[in-house]
Formats: C-alpha cells, sequence, structure tokens
C-alpha cells in the first residue's frame, strides 16, 4: 500500500535507499559496514530537490565501488539528517533489511528504543514477505517471527512513534511472482548475484521467494490479523492515511522548458543573424531575406528559444575557428536564423543567385531548379565576377512548427576527433555545475531476456518449459532497467538562476566512477521537455574534411556543388577514367559517404541521377521507410513518375501540396501525419483531390512510415560531393584519406600485392558469404569492402607501395613521395599494432636512424612479434639483427 509510488500522475515519493549506519573511526567506513535499508519520502516540492540531492550523493559521494565498475549507490545517515533538519522529508524504517528489523531480533529493547527516535514511522510488513529468513533459517518459525514484529510494534508505541503496514511489494500482481524468480536467479552486469539468491542447489530448489506482490485494504488487514482487529485497522488504514495527509501532491516532472540564458544573446542573436545576412544579400536586403529572418527571429526570441541558437552559433564558431567543419543534422537546415547565425550551411531560400565579391542576388520565380547548386555558373552583370547558385527552398515550418513555437532541436556533427573539445566548451559557457551529459536507461532486451528464463530452467533443473510459455515469461522480464549510461552527444544545460536538482538527480553512467562526465539519474527522454539538450555529436564526416584540406591545402568550403565530373560519379564511372572491362560497377559512387552502400548505389543504378536536387531526393528515399522500396521505385519503374518528382523527403509534401494549391496550414498538418507514419484522413483526401493533387502522389502519402528531412539530407549530400570532388579531381588524396578513416579492418599484404590477389581475396570472402557452411567474420566483410576501394583504386592506375619502417607514417595513410600515384600503408594497418606503438616508431626514427632490429626493440614499443611481422613484409628495409661495431 504505502509502496505504492503514484495516484492520479501526482507523487508521493518513496525510495529505498541503502543507507550506512556506521560508525565513522575509518576514513571510509560506510564502504566497509554493512548497509540498511530505509525509506525517505519527500512530504513537498522543497523535499523533492531535496531528495534528488540525497540520490545525488548516493550515486557519487558515497558510490561504493565494490572493486567493480559498477558501484552501488550508499548514502551515511549524516547526510539523510541533515535534510530531514529542514523539514521537508519523511524517513521510515523500511523492510527486513532495516535497522530496526535487524536490532529487534539481535539486541535489546533499549538498544532498539533508542534507534528508533531517528524516524518518523516505523513498518511492518506481512509475514510472507520474511519467508526467506524462515526458510534459511535466520528465524525458527512463524511464531517467533510474530514475536519479533509484536516487539517493534510495543517498542515503537512506547516511543510515541507512527507505526504503518507497508506491503513491501516489488510487482504489482501475483502471478508476476514468476518473473521475479527468474530474476532473482539471473546474473546481473559483472556476475553480481541478487540478495535473495541461494547459493546451496538443494536449498535453491526446494525453497520459494517471499510474496511480495501489492496487497489490497482487506488483503493487508487479513495479513495483519493476528495483531487484533484493532491494531490490524491502525496499522493499515488510520496510520497509512494519517502518513498521507504529511504530504502534498508533487509532480517530479516539471510542465514546462527551462531554457538557460546569456544576458544579452536574444540581442546578440538578431545582430550576428542581420550581420550576416549584410555581408551576404548587401545594404539593402532583398524582400524574401528581410521578411523570413524577421518572422524566425521574432518568433524565436518570442518563445524564448534564443539562447539555443547562440549557444549553437558559438559552438560551432569555436569549432570553425580551431580547423574543424561542422556538420547539421536533422531539419535545423529549414531555419534561415541557423543558416545567417552559421549553425548550419545550407540555405532554405527558394533558388537563387548571389554574387559573394559585389552581393548582387538574383531570385528566381520559375521552375528553372528544385536546388540552387543545380544552377549553371554565371557571370555577375555587376562586377564580373562568377555567381553561384545557392538556395534549397526548405519551408521554415519543418523545424520551428506552423507557428514557430517548437521547441528547437539543434543536432551538430562535429569532427569525432574535436567532439570532447565541443563537450568542455560548453562547460566554460555555463560552469562545471550546468552542464551534464544527458542520461538514458538500458533495458533488458528480448534475447537477454530468454537467457534469463532459458537459465532459470537450468539453473533450478525444472522441467522444460513448453516455447509458448518460455516466450510468455522473456515478454514479461522485457523492459526492466539493466544499467544506466549515456547519450553519445547530448549536453544538458540547466539555468545559470536554478539547479540540477530542480530536474533530476546527477550519477555516473553505469556507476562507474571514473567516468569523466556525470549523466541525469533520470533517462533524458522522462524530461526533454523541461530541461535544455544540445547534440554535440561526432562525425566522421568532419575529420575526413579536416584531413583532405591538411593534406591538400584546398578549402572544402570553396568546393563547386555543380562540377559537372563530380556529379557524374553519380550515374557512371567514367570521372573515375577506369577501364570498365575490369570494373563491374556502374557508378563510381563506392567509397562515398551516404552513397556507397550497396543498398543506394542500386538507387543510383536505377535512377541515374544528375543534378544535386536528386542526389537530395535519393538521400531521403535511402532513410526513409516504406518511402523507396513498395512506394517510389514502383512509382519509377512504371514509368508514373520521374526521379525528381516523387515525394523524398517530408518537406516535399508541403511544397508541392501548396504548388498543387492546398493551404499552407493543410500541407503543414499533413506533412506532419504523413512523415510520422499516420497517413491521410478522408477529409484530408477530399481536400487533396479538390486541388487536382495526383492520385499516386495521395497513395504514395499513405504508404509512407518515416521521412527524412529535406535540410539533412541536404547537409549529407554537401558533405558527400566535396568528398566526390576529391575523388575525381584529387585521387591520391582521396584513397589517403579513405583508408585512414573509413576503413574499420585491412590485409594489408594482399592490398600491396595489387590487383590479382586483391580480386582473389575477395572472391574468398564472397564464396565464404555464399557458402552455408562457412561464415565470414564481421572483420573479413569490413576486409571485404577495404578490398573494394582497394581493388578500384589499383584499376585507375595506382597502387600501394609496401610498409617501410622509415617512411610510414603512425596511422594514416600518405603519398609516397617517390611515387605520386602510390600510398604508404601506416603502421596500424597490420593487424595488432595500435597507434600508440605506431607514434613510437615515429618518434624514435625522428630521433634517430634504426641501426638493427635489437635497435628498434629497444627504442620502440614493438613487441618480437611485430618485428618479426615486419621483417616478413620486408618492411624493415635490410636492417641486421643486431648493432654491428665499426673500427675505424
Amino acid at each position: 500500500m504505502m509502496n505504492q509510488l503514484g495516484h492520479e500522475a501526482t507523487l508521493d515519493t518513496l525510495v529505498d535507499m541503502e543507507v550506512g549506519c556506521e560508525k565513522y573511526s575509518s576514513k571510509k567506513p560506510y564502504e566497509r559496514n554493512r548497509p540498511y535499508h530505509m525509506t525517505v519520502y519527500a512530504k513537498n516540492k522543497d523535499g523533492l530537490k531535496e531528495l534528488f540531492e540525497l540520490i545525488t550523493l548516493s550515486h557519487t559521494q558515497y558510490l561504493v565501488s565494490m572493486g567493480k565498475e559498477n558501484g552501488q549507490p550508499r548514502i551515511i545517515k549524516e547526510e539523510i539528517s541533515k535534510k530531514w533538519d529542514n523539514g521537508n522529508l519523511l524517513i521510515g524504517s523500511s523492510c527486513q533489511n532495516g535497522e530496526i528489523f535487524e536490532l529487534a531480533h539481535t539486541r535489546s529493547k533499549k538498544e532498539l528504543f533508542a534507534a528508533m527516535s531517528y524516524y518518523d514511522y516505523i513498518e511492518l510488513q506481512p509475514l510472507d514477505c520474511y519467508k526467506n529468513l524462515l526458510d534459511r533459517g535466520s528465524i525458527t518459525d512463524v511464531d517467533d517471527l510474530k514475536w519479533y514484529l509484536q516487539f517493534i510494534y510495543d517498542t515503537a508505541k512506547e516511543a510515541g512513534k507512527m507505526v504503518i503496514a507497508s506491503s513491501d511489494a516489488h510487482y504489482v500482481n501475483p502471478n508476476e511472482k514468476r518473473l521475479r524468480d527468474v530474476y532473482i536467479n539471473a546474473k546481473a552486469i559483472g556476475n553480481a548475484r541478487h540478495p535473495l539468491y541461494i547459493y546451496n542447489k538443494q536449498l535453491r530448489k526446494a525453497t520459494s521467494n517471499p510474496n511480495q506482490h501489492l496487497l489490497t485494504t482487506d488483503e493487508m488487514l487479513k495479513a495483519f490479523e493476528w495483531m487484533g482487529e484493532d491494531v490490524a485497522y491502525e496499522i493499515v488504514v488510520e496510520n497509512t492515511n494519517k502518513l498521507k495527509l504529511l504530504t502534498e501532491p508533487i509532480f517530479p516532472i516539471k510542465d514546462k522548458l527551462y531554457p538557460p540564458d546569456i544576458e544579452g544573446s536574444d540581442q546578440k542573436l538578431r545582430d550576428i543573424c542581420f550581420e550576416t545576412a549584410h555581408q551576404w544579400y548587401g545594404k539593402d536586403l532583398p524582400d524574401i531575406v528581410e521578411k523570413r529572418l524577421t518572422r524566425e527571429l521574432d518568433s524565436i526570441i518570442g518563445h524564448g528559444y534564443y539562447v539555443v541558437y547562440y549557444i549553437s552559433h558559438l559552438l560551432v564558431k569555436k569549432s570553425n575557428d580551431d580547423g574543424y567543419l561542422v556538420g547539421s543534422r536533422g531539419s535545423v537546415g529549414s531555419s534561415f536564423v541557423a543558416t545567417m547565425s552559421n549553425i548550419t550551411e545550407v540555405n532554405p531560400l527558394t533558388p537563387h543567385y548571389v554574387c559573394k565579391n559585389c552581393q548582387h542576388y538574383e531570385f528566381l520565380d520559375g521552375d528553372e531548379a528544385k536546388s540552387g547548386f543545380d544552377l549553371p555558373d554565371k557571370v555577375c552583370p555587376v562586377c564580373g565576377e562568377i555567381m553561384r547558385g545557392d538556395g534549397q527552398d526548405i519551408p521554415f515550418e519543418t523545424f520551428l512548427g506552423f507557428e514557430g513555437d517548437k521547441v528547437p532541436d539543434i543536432d551538430l556533427n562535429f569532427s569525432g576527433e574535436y567532439q570532447p573539445n565541443a563537450h568542455a566548451y560548453t562547460k566554460e559557457v555555463f560552469g562545471d555545475d550546468h552542464v551534464f551529459r544527458a542520461g538514458t536507461v538500458g533495458t533488458v532486451q528480448e534475447k537477454t531476456a530468454y537467457g534469463y528464463v532459458k537459465g532459470y530452467e537450468e539453473e533450478m533443473e525444472c522441467e522444460p518449459f513448453n516455447e509458448a510459455k518460455r516466450v510468455d515469461l522473456a515478454k514479461g522480464c522485457e523492459g526492466v532497467k539493466r544499467t544506466t549510461g549515456q547519450h553519445p552527444g547530448g549536453i544538458v544545460v540547466v539555468p545559470l538562476d536554478m539547479d540540477v536538482h530542480d530536474f533530476t538527480p546527477v550519477q555516473y553512467p553505469a556507476n562507474n566512477p571514473n567516468a569523466t562526465w556525470k549523466t541525469t539519474h533520470f533517462d533524458f527522454h522522462q524530461i526533454h521537455d523541461n530541461i535544455l539538450k544540445f547534440d554535440i555529436l561526432g562525425h566522421v564526416d568532419p575529420t575526413a574534411m579536416k584531413m583532405l584540406e591538411r593534406i591538400t591545402g584546398v578549402n572544402v568550403r570553396q568546393i563547386p556543388m555543380n562540377d559537372q565530373a563530380t556529379m557524374a560519379i553519380f550515374s557512371t564511372t567514367e570521372s573515375l577514367k577506369i577501364d570498365t572491362t575490369k570494373y563491374n560497377e556502374v557508378t563510381g559512387a563506392a567509397g562515398i559517404p551516404e552513397f556507397g552502400t550497396p543498398f543506394v548505389r542500386g538507387i543510383l543504378e536505377l535512377t541515374k541521377p544528375t543534378t544535386f536536387a536528386e542526389l537530395v531526393t535519393i538521400s531521403g528515399l535511402s532513410h526513409g521507410t516504406d518511402v523507396w522500396l513498395g512506394n517510389a521505385k514502383d512509382l519509377i519503374d512504371n514509368g508514373t513518375c520521374k526521379l525528381n518528382e516523387v515525394i523524398g523527403c517530408r518537406d516535399d509534401i508541403m511544397v508541392d501540396l501548396m504548388g498543387y494549391g492546398v493551404k499552407p496550414k493543410l500541407s503543414f498538418t499533413i506533412m506532419e501525419s504523413v512523415r510520422k507514419g499516420k497517413g491521410l484522413k478522408d477529409e484530408w483526401v477530399t481536400e487533396m483531390k479538390a486541388n487536382n493533387v495526383p492520385e499516386w502522389f495521395i497513395d504514395s502519402c499513405t504508404k509512407i512510415k518515416y521521412m527524412f528531412p529535406k535540410a539533412h539530407a541536404v547537409a549529407y549530400v554537401m558533405m558527400a560531393v566535396r568528398i566526390a570532388w576529391f575523388k575525381v579531381h584529387m585521387p591520391v588524396h582521396y584513397y589517403c584519406m579513405y583508408f585512414s578513416i573509413r576503413c574499420d579492418a585491412y590485409d594489408v599484404q594482399t592490398m600491396i600485392q595489387g590487383e590479382a590477389a586483391i580480386r582473389q581475396r575477395m572472391a574468398d570472402i564472397k564464396h565464404m558469404k555464399e557458402d552455408k557452411t562457412q561464415k565470414p567474420s564481421d572483420k573479413e566483410l569490413a576486409i571485404y569492402d577495404t578490398l573494394e576501394l582497394a581493388l578500384e583504386m589499383v584499376l585507375r592506375g595506382f597502387r600501394f607501395s609496401n610498409i617501410s619502417i622509415n617512411r610510414s607514417a603512425a596511422n594514416e595513410f600518405i603519398v609516397d613521395p617517390d611515387d605520386p600515384k602510390a600510398i604508404i600503408p601506416p603502421f596500424t594497418s597490420i593487424d595488432g599494432l595500435g597507434s600508440n606503438v605506431g607514434l613510437s616508431v615515429v618518434k624514435a626514427r625522428e630521433e634517430k636512424p634504426f641501426l638493427s632490429k635489437e635497435d628498434v626493440l629497444k627504442r620502440t614499443q614493438l613487441s618480437k612479434t611485430l618485428v618479426e611481422k615486419l621483417a616478413e613484409m620486408n618492411a624493415l628495409e635490410g636492417l641486421d639483427e643486431e648493432n654491428q661495431m665499426t673500427l675505424f
């Protein structure tokens, strides 16, 4: 009864904490002494915050490692007492694992009486809850158990303490006991065992666990009738209601968003946007620019979301200043404010020309192009410089909502090697106490739950369950919390005038005290509407761009998006200048991000795209659900539509519907429903038909389950086109980047041997894939992908030089200084040779040349096995076994 955690979405907060009731003579006695349970209630909002603070302390300052990474949360009485003094908490004596029951069982009345002074109320549980103590012989029989419980009750009455009956519920319904039995038997992370697990096999099989389901009032009264009718009614009904009256209804989750604030950031954002707009479009802004910018800014600032943009601007600016490009994710590129504040490279305006020299602009009225990047270069009529097209025609509603009141969710792709710097920068801006990683809760999944059930059968040596019962039990075991973790890039920011405990306790991920960051104790998805999260993600594309800029000197931001040779790579292999009699690929898209998978290459082969806009559509098709297969593919196959007409991204729905004449609000509503897989309402279909929307368009909308945002697709395609440009125009450097950054496994000896060896190794792995008797390992599958690009490179007239003790880099493929058509593999391309070992070789040879194998072993971290491996590959370049003394 009292262990129930909710009443109509309010919280009478109850948390069992393991409390160290120990002496404080040693440095950390709570790590060694036996912990006890106690119950802590929050009486009001202030108590809820104090409770959160106690939970944080138990998961951080007093976390006990127990010799493992996954620590055990504990807290000392002293900390609870500090909070209790404020009058916002109630403390109960808890269950059989509490101090009071232990004293009643083992100590004198005097000691029990004294201990009760600490508690606001004393708890008793039904006899069934103590069954494990009877089974193990800790208590002789039921009569003894009743004596102990009566002893607790009588002493509490003398001490003037309220006694309540609680069911100590661990599950709701009686039939769920079997699920708890499975969990009590299952090994936790780190092979830890449940406290109720019985190690003696015979005793385990002969014993059942306590009944701990949630009891009704009548059931509770019956469970305590042995104490007498009046006492049972007192502790079950009267006192529990008295306890309830001591608390207020509490909502543990706040009712609105509390974004952080930086003084003046609203005006700073407005100034940044208009300053950028004038830099791009001149002193007198075009009407379309000024209206959209003003409309977005008024909405963003009016709803208090300006700080999200301003912080994102600062993060991107710092990364760019440090030499790392940042890619945007999601629909943020549909916000022109995000473009003008340099958060995204995507320009959502309609296609247009703009001169970077004199700011002359020309917005197009017709349908010359769906993407400004597809416009041919044009001479500026004002200054004679070359003008390039821009603008992707993306409505702002996709990101901000039709009323502009949607909470902005800005996801940014930083270089993986720069991501920690970006995370750390948030602490510089807001302070350590206001920035945390977004916490996650890992639950038991289907296969693990099934394993628990199988393990229960084996350990209990019971009659094997039939498959139906086994699956049913496993289903019941799914979804239980197993561990905690952290969002890969989510950073939670607490307002400067508030405390994190206004929202959530904090902890270390997976209770690992060695973790660098603390996380929200609550799964972030439970509080995402209350506290702001920045998605500062790590991605390989910005890292690739950084490397290509470094090794070529080319500014990737200046690479044209309409280079014909580059665009051709997505439909033919002509730009690769490869011998097609030896090469089976139809396109040159292998190794291009987002377009290099067999699935997307299949779409390319069918559709043969020639424009940037078509690549955006393909990106949307390949990331959506039920958008390509059984939908757009059929429309293209049967000639109903061309690639540039099908629905590829969610924004296409709104833009196309408005083009047919459907009102903007309805177009937006339809887009939101379709992109979430909710389909079309009958009245919408009627309105669409009234505006002559084609039947195929309507039918396509009904099939879609999920759609990619166009701005996300544009950002991805921009990165892909840049990579493709290097593949066409600077191939050796492209392959250095690809094999350094994008490969997970190598067969470097095969790669060095050339075409025949590469083909043979690929054929061997392919045969394994087709042969059902032997399955290739994940590493072999990764090697196949690497060799695919190695073969392409070799067929283009390039080659791999041998690894060299004197020339190879530690962990990066480099252009061979003696052969501009060759690249030298790094030391890390050898199995078992890590980055630190490779770096030790480079450092040693920079200090002085190697004299012998003995010298290499002495001055580097290379093992004897690795040195022999290098010798077998002729990578030691003639070094003798030992140092030779020369006599003069």
